[in-house]
């Protein structure tokens, strides 16, 4: 890949993303890398790619379906099925296919399972519009979430926190 942030800002202004996601594209990412520079072995070159486009289907839908529509923009564009991968699963903690249904979505495993997946979907987490927040914070955002979900948040936060100096 070796694009830069750039490349990818230009990305979602071509699809229509407005300058408040690709701000908050950039808080990403800068997250995101934190965990890369630290030591962890994710590929970085997935990582600034999911980073960047993981919030490139709120082109077409601010709902939670932005995610599923994302990876099919990711796929049209020929980005490749790790990036997709990444944009599916990033919401909250992912949703299991089960879950997907119930939010009216596609019943796909939208769980996030690579270290690139992980990383990205927690940093998302992390990032609060185009600041980072805490991890306290961010749970308490997602109060009305079902239990179970808060905890796989909290969970997945632990695990990354293990490649952050």
């Amino acid at each position: 890949m070796h694009k830069d942030a750039g490349f990818f800002e230009g990305l979602l202004a071509r699809e229509g993303c407005n300058p408040k996601v690709i701000a908050h594209c950039r808080t990403v990412n800068a997250i995101a890398m934190e965990y890369v520079q630290n030591g962890s072995p994710a590929d970085p070159d997935l990582v600034l790619a999911g980073s960047m486009l993981h919030d490139i289907g709120r082109s077409r839908t601010h709902s939670i379906g932005h995610a599923q529509a994302g990876a099919a923009i990711c796929r049209g564009l020929g980005q490749p099925e790790a990036v997709a991968r990444i944009v599916e699963c990033h919401t909250g903690a992912g949703l299991t296919a089960d879950e997907c249904t119930l939010l009216g979505l596609l019943p796909i495993d939208c769980m996030p399972v690579t270290l690139e997946e992980k990383i990205l979907t927690n940093a998302d987490n992390l990032a609060g519009g185009k600041r980072r927040i805490s991890i306290e914070h961010d749970l308490m955002d997602a109060f009305a979430l079902p239990r179970k979900v808060r905890k796989r948040m909290f969970r997945l936060w632990l695990e990354m926190e293990l490649f952050r100096e």
